[in-house]
């Protein structure tokens, strides 16, 4: 029985053959034990990563519609949040396409782009001249236009012999910018309303307002603070025309066409303009000259007006497009209520890209003033490029 007896590893003790099985069961379960929960702790490790995963599935796959709050852009989210309560610390330190959306004293901070397209969107639909003329976007305070007066003399040379040729003259014409305001209100309650749309509402008063003060500027404008229209212009007959001043032809009767041939003055009106600017010409008055003018018929009885083809073409005199502007004059005796022109070439409207708001909570209480403001400037350009009627005998 001894040689059957051996030694507990443990204790040294001997141990009998059912001791030594019941110590052997004993590790064995201390160890699977400590196998199980290793086996558990990784498991509950994996379910974790799973459950990790799944909420993120979940996040990514929800309507565009329920984390819009969460996908906006910084400064639209800061921009909405400063027009609704006047908090502009998310404004502070951000930056709009390379600028600080901070501006110091009372410039008030840089709208957004959506805002800012919507109503240049606007401004390019409205009846204006901003619609045919040539449109530029700069930084500074003025923008220069040079123009080639006379044009550069050519001439044929043989093998031995060069022929001198003309300078041209340059002209330099600058064109100031200036500072165009509109000012809508909001009652406090309506901004509080978080299913108003604030930016659409700025968007559609400032538009509105811009829109009109620039459709007259750019017509009637004096220069003094605003930008120049091309009828205040120095005007001259067509036969003594000069660079500087715009050229005229006239009805043949003070406040009327004439009589027996009143679709003379319109022909007359088209060929006074040069051809290399008659291809992209563009007749501009207003409503009621238009009505007058739809009543003129050729010598064969056929009328010299059409309406366009589709919606959205404008109406065509002699072939050529119309322009309806408001602010141009009603006829009168001595009127220049129809231009005709390639006023893409000869008015230029220059502006700076950005739109600025400063909200002011204080002035109009209960109400919250929005002042908005751009710079904006225009000019003629090219005096060869735009053409008058007047209407009177000479």
């Amino acid at each position: 029985m001894m040689g059957n007896t051996e030694t507990s590893p443990r204790t040294g003790e001997c141990l009998s053959p059912v001791a030594e099985v019941k110590s052997a069961i004993s590790d064995f379960m201390r160890e699977f034990k400590g196998f199980r929960s290793d086996i558990d702790a990784r498991l509950q490790q994996q379910e974790s990563r799973l459950t990790m995963l799944d909420r993120k599935s979940l996040t990514a796959a929800r309507p565009a519609l329920a984390s819009a709050a969460e996908t906006e852009a910084p400064h639209q989210k800061a921009i909405g949040a400063y027009l609704r309560t006047g908090d502009d610390d998310g404004l502070r330190g951000l930056e709009l396409e390379g600028k600080a959306l901070a501006i110091s004293g009372d410039g008030g901070y840089l709208l957004d782009p959506q805002t800012s397209d919507k109503i240049s969107s606007s401004l390019l639909g409205a009846a204006s001249i901003r619609q045919i003329a040539n449109v530029v976007h700069v930084n500074a305070t003025s923008y220069d236009v040079l123009v080639d007066t006379t044009d550069m003399g050519a001439g044929w040379n043989d093998e031995t012999s060069v022929t001198e040729t003309t300078t041209p003259g340059v002209d330099r014409i600058s064109i100031e910018l200036f500072e165009l305001s509109a000012l809508p209100k909001a009652s406090q309650r309506l901004l509080d309303d978080s299913a108003f749309d604030v930016e659409g509402w700025l968007a559609e008063r400032i538009s509105d307002k811009f829109a009109r003060a620039e459709a007259d500027a750019f017509i009637n404008g004096d220069g003094t603070d605003k930008p120049t229209g091309f009828l205040t212009q120095t005007k001259v007959a067509e036969d003594s025309w000069s660079w500087g001043n715009l050229g005229y032809v006239v009805t043949g009767t003070s406040g009327d066409f004439d009589a027996t041939n009143p679709a003379d003055a319109i022909v007359d009106l088209v060929y006074s303009l040069g051809a290399r600017y008659r291809a992209n010409g563009t007749f501009v008055m207003n409503s009621k000259t238009a009505g007058a003018v739809r009543k003129l018929k050729d010598l064969d009885g056929r009328f010299l007006w059409s309406d366009g083809l589709s919606a959205g073409e404008p109406a065509r005199l002699m072939g050529y497009p119309v322009l309806i502007a408001e602010d141009m004059p009603d006829i009168a005796g001595g009127s220049y209520s129809i231009a005709f022109g390639d006023f893409r070439a000869g008015y230029t409207v220059a502006e700076r890209p950005d739109l600025r708001v400063l909200r002011d909570p204080f002035s109009a209480k209960p109400h919250v003033l929005f002042y908005a403001t751009k710079r904006v400037g225009g000019d003629v350009s090219d005096f060869a490029a735009i053409k008058l009627l007047k209407f009177a005998i000479s």
